[in-house]
């Protein structure tokens, strides 16, 4: 449903509540796979942290990184607007005839919005595969969802171009000498 095609379809049908179907679809699947999830017990496991001291430190370092990782999609999402997240501003506005809220945001906004996700993307992926044991279950709905994340959010070309700039541009830092250096 995050494909521009999907989009574009569901904006003839369903207009405004475009992005609130969208929400409500998602919300409906994630409830489906948390209700009808069924655990292997006793599948392979890819890794385990049993032995010490890592059956003490790799817990500890994933709850922190899961911690993290949590509060920073939140901080993100804080900077959004969550009614227009939800769909619920786009209706609003249209019933009240104020046209579309993003046409209210400036060029700069616009922009790091469309940034923002990807971090939110970055944080997903810590919480998914940064585990200290990974049994044949949670490694299928890890790979899932990094499949997801990478076939419907990608990075544009605009993006990329500016990480290959920002890449080169450190690599070129790094390798001229240092001040001090002997050469």
């Amino acid at each position: 449903m995050a494909t521009e095609t999907v989009k574009v379809w569901m904006s003839q049908y369903f207009g405004v509540l475009q992005r609130s179907l969208y929400v409500a679809c998602t919300a409906l699947a994630l409830q489906l796979v948390m209700r009808y999830w069924e655990p292997v017990p006793r599948g392979p496991v890819l890794w385990a942290a049993r032995a010490e001291p890592w059956s003490t430190w790799v817990p500890l370092l994933c709850f922190v990184l899961h911690v993290i990782s949590w509060l920073l999609i939140f901080s993100i999402l804080l900077v959004f607007d969550y009614a227009e997240l939800m769909g619920l501003k786009q209706v609003y506005y249209h019933v009240l005839g104020l046209g579309e809220p993003l046409a209210l945001k400036s060029p700069r906004a616009l922009r790091l919005f469309s940034h923002l996700r990807h971090p939110v993307c970055v944080e997903l992926l810590t919480v998914l595969w940064v585990v200290p044991t990974l049994g044949t279950d949670r490694l299928l709905l890890a790979l899932l969802l990094t499949l997801y994340l990478g076939l419907a959010h990608g990075l544009d070309q605009q993006d990329l171009r500016y990480l290959r700039a920002q890449l080169q541009r450190k690599l070129h830092l790094l390798s001229q000498p240092q001040e001090g250096e002997a050469e």
